[in-house]
């Protein structure tokens, strides 16, 4: 076995077919990568900033308290990436192997040697009867005039951003815009948003966006739409940023800028070609619901193949190559149900199954229900700690009473939206969410009066 790249996916699939005796080589062209994009610069250190930067109190010094926060997530994520090296490294039947990997045929990749890397010393060819795909996705950034400029950041660089940005300019209102946007707020940050589109969140409710719109404006985020950025100017003390808008082009100061523009399957380079590996115009590996490629014996797991870039999506990308390849090859890719999401803002946006607009859209009927967090009166844990911001909206087919999505602005929706999901996979009814039993004083529990408002 060969698996290129150390994701989530990755590295479970690599250490499932060491357990099962198999011989297993781990390409990894950065020994700051081992353990993927969520270990490293993804979910696991961007949740510890954000973390930290909602315990800073007005008298806290913004750029030290940054400092500080910086430091404690350098030191946790060094010892991820240790423990995810050893995970691998420490297996009898495992080969981890310091380069970067390009196909050159048919189940065979040459290995170039990495700058700081475990000794490799000259190319290596490796040869496999069965080779993983797992590269993951890096950022995109828009050929702009100035994109390359100090001061301009992905959301990789802005993690270490010195000195700290008294003033923030984010482009971009996805997920990682927004992420970011309201985590640099919480550290002290002036931050301003520029979306392209005619508002935030364009693929959800009308209420929903505008709910967030409003939090997000109240915590001090400036959020201009309609917003189209030209240029970026390196200037002595700032970089400009400059940009047409529906009344005229306008111009930005900032200490810093973020472009969360995208990301795309790090696919460049590669040699997929050289395995008849086919991709599409972003360089997606094109995938079936097993996970195969147009190559036998090569399968592709993780942001690589496209589709919601989530590290839980890629530990289930394991098991259906795993099922492929040792067990029924019944699991797949287009079986999923109800896998729901979190964008960490403060408190954090989940989200699962569809919405209003596009349930009526598809010609259900539908109820639906939704409450400020701050006028649940069965629901204190929010109260309890302090933040009472936010909303609980849910969308449930009229005539089965099954949950078709819900989106929950509120302290620990991140928990509360797995419940939700589980629920719709298991065919629980809205009706007996609303008459269960849940822990007090929760966040969960405010189900049952929500549910209760259902018209």
């Amino acid at each position: 076995m060969l698996v290129i790249g150390w994701g989530k996916g990755g590295k479970t699939f690599a250490g499932a077919m060491a357990g099962a005796g198999r011989s297993v080589a781990s390409v990894e062209q950065s020994s700051a990568m081992y353990g993927g994009t969520c270990i490293n610069i993804g979910c696991v250190p961007t949740k510890t900033l954000i973390h930290d930067a909602a315990q800073r109190r007005d008298g806290d010094d913004a750029a030290e308290f940054f400092r500080k926060a910086v430091d404690r997530r350098d030191t946790l994520i060094a010892k991820l990436n240790d423990v995810n090296l050893h995970m691998l490294a420490d297996r009898d039947t495992v080969t981890v192997v310091d380069g970067r990997a390009r196909i050159v045929g048919p189940h065979e990749v040459e290995v170039t040697p990495s700058a700081g890397g475990s000794g490799l010393a000259e190319h290596l060819l490796i040869s496999a009867d069965t080779v993983v795909i797992n590269t993951g996705a890096v950022p995109v950034l828009p050929p702009l005039p100035g994109v390359d400029g100090p001061r301009i950041h992905t959301s990789t660089s802005i993690q270490h951003v010195d000195p700290f940005p008294r003033r923030l300019a984010v482009v971009g209102a996805g997920p990682i815009g927004l992420e970011f946007a309201s985590m640099f707020r919480d550290f002290g940050s002036e931050v301003t948003v520029l979306a392209r589109g005619e508002r935030i969140l364009p693929d959800e409710d009308q209420d929903v966006a505008s709910g967030v719109h409003e939090l997000l404006t109240e915590a001090g985020i400036d959020l201009r739409t309609q917003v189209d950025v030209t240029s970026l100017e390196d200037g002595t003390d700032a970089v400009t940023v400059h940009m047409d808008t529906p009344e005229g082009p306008w111009q930005l100061q900032a200490d810093a800028v973020l472009m969360a523009t995208g990301r795309r399957p790090a696919t460049e380079d590669l040699g997929l070609e050289q395995a008849g590996i086919e991709t599409d115009e972003r360089g997606t590996v094109v995938v079936d619901a097993q996970l195969r490629t147009s190559a036998e014996g090569v399968f592709a797991m993780g942001d690589v193949h496209g589709g919601q870039q989530q590290t839980y999506l890629s530990l289930d990308d394991h098991r259906v190559v795993l099922d492929a390849l040792t067990g029924s090859g019944t699991r797949r890719t287009d079986d999923r149900v109800a896998v729901p999401a979190t964008t960490f803002l403060d408190p954090p946006m989940s989200s699962v199954g569809i919405g209003a607009e596009q349930a009526r859209s598809e010609g259900l009927d539908v109820r639906t229900v939704m409450v400020p967090v701050a006028g649940i009166k069965a629901m204190p844990r929010p109260k309890a700690v302090g933040d009472p911001r936010g909303f609980i909206k849910i969308v449930v087919d009229s005539s089965t009473d099954q949950l078709l999505g819900a989106r929950l602005l509120h302290v620990d929706s991140q928990e509360v939206i797995n419940l939700l999901a589980l629920a719709m996979r298991a065919g629980v009814t809205a009706s007996e969410l609303r008459d269960g039993i849940w822990t007090h004083p929760s966040s969960t529990e405010a189900l049952n009066e929500v549910l209760a408002q259902l018209s």
